[in-house]
């Protein structure tokens, strides 16, 4: 499949160039993810954040997470990856989408979003609360969907930026369009030596490594009731880094590579003014594969894989009844797979989905979308999950709105068919449709003695587990009583049941512990976010942001209640109650998080620049006083700032160079944020050429 992208991309790079567009966007935005269909940013009763091509320029971004750690009500978390926390959902309830398509390849629920290179992106739209009636499973949190530039006149670019690191990133497009056809490529090529924040370690931080991303896109109108596009990525990355033997210490040599493809083709017809249908086909493969070797003599040690396919056909009509009122149907079916070293044998999982969605006008004033999606699935439950919303326009300036969702995720290959031993640590994993052969396999094996004293839970008693579900409730208020100044604020509030979490199983003789997967009661976050745009003069703007945020298990909210949580002093060892007040929700989730930027662009000098400041609250990091809960102020990790610069000066918009600082005042915290690498000064080089003749028709 590597092959067929390639050959697209090839095809393409022949045809023409691309341009780096920096024209000013227009304040009402389009935006596709909301409902699957273009509609205007105004008119939208649901909570959207809209980052354009022109921000990411300016901020100088390489990838989706630089660009994501900078917008308000997203935290950037590292677990197994870097993901983004929405709202205090973890990373694996937020759906990553490339052009409304579903990228795959999550480790331990984490998609790492390094993996996106930015250099091709036209905006990123972030959808925030369930968005499950639309597309299923792992919206839950909402959906961040990364809208690429399509093709558009005779035009090309290529830049070039290198920092800190030794950290190289190397883009190029290519565009071509007449008449009716268009087509374009893009390549990036991202590289860094990585860093080590503790060189008293054996192993580094952040290992070196490189990658490359091939995207291509063509178009073709066959008349001007039909279209018909197919889309192609290719990513590729290698890492080299350092591990040590289980048995005897002895140092290993680790090679890591990993590989993504995915194809999309689309054929829109619209029959009448009224009728339109789509027709989608994706696919989408990766694949990891890890080598140890020992360092002395260069011999094997292991070696694991995980591979995942997914394939899924859809239809989707549109009619138009009216201005007033848009009626929406699709369907489809799913075909997903995955075989790794940690299954035994092909995991696969089928889904038939429906969904419908009503976009209705009453009034002028008054916008309301109701929708729901069926989906079917032998492994799991089958779930319904409806959404109803609606925004009221007081007057010019000031509009309400609301929205209630059901949202849902369900159990993954990992946690139900997981059969895992880390050899480098020590202990094992296994889902719940495995547990219970795994640690009989041990009991044989030797690896749990005494059974009687070392199985903490009955492996049997690891049944079936249930979709997490939630209900989501969105409050907000949207004024811009000036042209100069807008502000958004919100309420939202998630109740989450059956959250899906890991439990001690049984201790091994080695020490380390035997874990599987069940169902929480459930938990709830619940906050304000507020967002103001001012712009101060007639070539700077300022914007800031807030969210706080509460996350807290329900069943440990009444149990502090109920007075039967204990925490141990680890100097006295003297045992005290936990009071409610002492609780401080989940790990990992801060209370206070803000942001503010300022932007300046003067597009007669070719001058602009930004300074934006990130900071993020205390939060929890591990229980120490063995309470089990987050409840002592040793057990959290001090707030922190960043601030971020960048200065660019664009000649004849042929040329752009800028310059720039990341994390400008060198915060660094080894022990508990491995993340954060320290300062990072780049500089970069863009240089656009554009026909001179305009042949987009």
């Amino acid at each position: 499949m590597r092959y067929i992208l390639f050959v697209i991309g090839l095809s393409n790079a022949f045809l023409g160039f691309g341009q780096d567009s920096l024209s000013t966007q227009e304040l009402d935005e389009v935006v596709v993810s909301a409902t699957r269909s273009e509609r205007s940013l105004s008119e939208l009763p649901v909570p959207v954040t809209v980052i354009t091509e022109k921000q990411i320029k300016s901020m100088g971004s390489l990838r989706l997470n630089d660009v994501l750690v900078e917008q308000t009500g997203l935290t950037i978390v590292n677990d197994h990856g870097t993901g983004v926390q929405v709202q205090g959902f973890s990373p694996e309830y937020t759906l990553i989408l490339i052009d409304g398509e579903p990228l795959i390849g999550r480790t331990a629920g984490t998609l790492d979003l390094t993996r996106l290179t930015v250099g091709n992106i036209k905006q990123v739209e972030i959808i925030k609360g369930p968005s499950s009636s639309l597309y299923g499973t792992e919206a839950l949190a909402g959906v961040v969907n990364i809208i690429t530039n399509t093709p558009d006149g005779v035009n090309g670019s290529a830049s070039v930026r290198y920092g800190t690191n030794n950290t190289l990133d190397l883009s190029g497009t290519l565009n071509y369009r007449k008449n009716k056809l268009g087509l374009s490529a893009f390549a990036n090529r991202y590289s860094s030596d990585g860093y080590d924040l503790d060189p008293e370690t054996k192993v580094s931080t952040v290992s070196p490594f490189s990658n490359y991303t091939l995207q291509s896109k063509i178009t073709y109108r066959f008349s001007d009731h039909t279209l018909f596009s197919i889309s192609g990525r290719y990513f590729q990355e290698s890492q080299n880094s350092f591990a040590e033997a289980l048995e005897d210490g002895s140092a290993l040599d680790v090679t890591s590579i990993t590989k993504d493809w995915n194809l999309n083709p689309v054929l829109s017809h619209r029959f009448s003014d009224k009728f339109k249908t789509t027709l989608r086909f994706y696919g989408s493969g990766f694949r990891n594969t890890t080598d140890y070797v020992y360092k002395n003599d260069g011999s094997y040690y292991d070696s694991t894989f995980f591979e995942q396919r997914f394939y899924r056909p859809e239809i989707q009509l549109e009619y138009f009844v009216n201005s007033n009122n848009i009626i929406t149907l699709g369907g489809g079916r799913i075909w997903e797979t995955v075989e790794a070293t940690r299954y035994e044998g092909k995991m696969q999982y089928e889904t038939d989905y429906v969904y419908f969605q009503y976009e209705w006008h009453p009034i002028q004033k008054l916008n309301v979308i109701a929708g729901g999606r069926y989906d079917h699935n032998l492994a799991y439950t089958p779930q319904f999950s409806p959404k109803l919303s609606a925004q009221y326009d007081i007057n010019k300036w000031i509009s309400v709105r609301g929205s209630f969702g059901v949202g849902f995720r369900a159990p993954d290959f990992r946690q139900l068919y997981l059969n895992f031993t880390n050899n480098t640590v020590g202990y094992s994993v296994f889902g719940t449709q495995e547990v219970t052969a795994g640690v009989q396999r041990l009991i044989d094996n030797g690896e749990i003695v005494n059974p009687e004293e070392n199985i903490l839970v009955d492996p049997s008693s690891f049944g079936e587990i249930n979709p997490e579900t939630s209900k989501a409730y969105n409050l907000g208020v949207k004024m811009k009583p000036t042209e100069k100044l807008s502000f958004n604020a919100g309420l939202f509030r998630n109740d989450i049941r059956d959250l899906i979490d890991t439990k001690a199983v049984a201790q091994k003789t080695n020490g380390y512990f035997v874990y599987s997967y069940y169902n929480l009661a459930s938990v709830f976050t619940q906050g304000v976010e507020v967002d103001a745009t001012w712009s101060l003069l007639k070539d700077f703007s300022l914007s800031a942001g807030y969210q706080f945020l509460v996350a807290k298990d329900k069943a440990v909210v009444d149990k502090l209640e109920e007075g039967t949580i204990y925490k141990r002093d680890p100097e006295t060892n003297i045992t005290t109650r936990v009071s409610s007040e002492d609780y401080g929700g989940l790990f990992n989730r801060s209370k206070h998080m803000f942001n503010v930027k300022l932007f300046y662009e003067n597009a007669a000098s070719g001058w602009s620049g930004s300074v934006r400041a990130i900071y993020r609250g205390r939060y929890g990091y591990a229980d120490l006083n063995n309470s089990t809960i987050l409840d002592d102020d040793s057990e959290y990790i001090d707030g922190y700032a960043t601030f971020n610069v960048s200065v660019s000066k664009t000649f004849k918009e042929i040329l752009r160079l800028q310059v720039g600082c990341d994390n400008l005042f060198d915060f660094t915290d080894p022990q508990y944020i491995a993340a954060l690498p320290g300062r990072l000064l780049w500089v970069s080089a863009g240089f656009s050429l554009v026909s001179k003749k305009n042949i987009n028709q």
